[in-house]
């Protein structure tokens, strides 16, 4: 775990938690380790502990803090899982899965060259080189050769969840998602042993959508 600025970082995780945005240790936990500010573009890094989306460049953002404590908290993987991530970005959200399945892989999509090189150097630089992988690619075609995967989420909207990350999830999978255009929900979509899904909604979002 990064020491720098931790005292920020455990001061906004409490914030959380009193906003009920937090209720698992393990995503407390992951969220602490995980220093956001080395994330984020330097001109902005004072703003990096702040409960807001900030802007990464290449019209992209990456997500409040709380939405990624949501979005955790809804994935809910166990240590040893395989997760695909559509949307890289900056690679926080990765940084933060990755905390989560310690024993397991997080395999990240992102469409923008640029953005995936400066996730790969701030990752490798921060020690999560081993347990995140980015492809370059159109995230609606997820990542096949690494499938199934025991969850999967997405960074970004799309008007349906793509029917390749369906398929790619396992049986008993969790797929997280951003879900609409205009109007957007926070999805969650359990893949049942027969592959057909039971789907639970929570909440309106807002994200920037998926490119390919």
């Amino acid at each position: 775990m990064s020491t720098e600025r931790a005292a920020e970082r455990r001061a906004l995780v409490e914030r959380l938690r009193e906003r009920g945005h937090v209720e698992s240790d393990r995503v407390a936990d992951a969220l602490e380790a995980v220093p956001r500010h080395e994330f984020v573009p330097r001109g902005i890094r004072d703003r990096a502990y702040d409960d807001m989306p900030l802007s990464i460049g290449s019209g992209q953002t990456v997500s409040a803090p709380h939405m990624v404590a949501v979005m955790a908290e809804l994935l809910d993987p166990t240590p040893d899982r395989q997760i695909l991530e559509i949307g890289t970005g900056c690679g926080y959200h990765a940084a933060v899965t990755a905390e989560l399945v310690s024993e397991g892989h997080v395999y990240s999509v992102e469409f923008d060259p640029d953005l995936a090189s400066k996730a790969r150097e701030t990752l490798s630089r921060l020690g999560y080189e081993r347990r995140v992988s980015i492809r370059v690619g159109d995230g609606r075609e997820g990542w096949a050769g690494h499938a199934p995967f025991d969850g999967a989420y997405l960074t970004c909207a799309a008007p349906s969840v793509p029917s390749a990350l369906r398929e790619q999830v396992a049986p008993g999978g969790r797929l997280v998602a951003p879900v609409g255009d205009v109007y957007q929900e926070l999805v969650v979509l359990e893949k049942c042993e027969n592959g057909t899904f039971d789907r639970s909604e929570h909440g309106g979002v807002r994200f920037v959508r998926i490119r390919g």
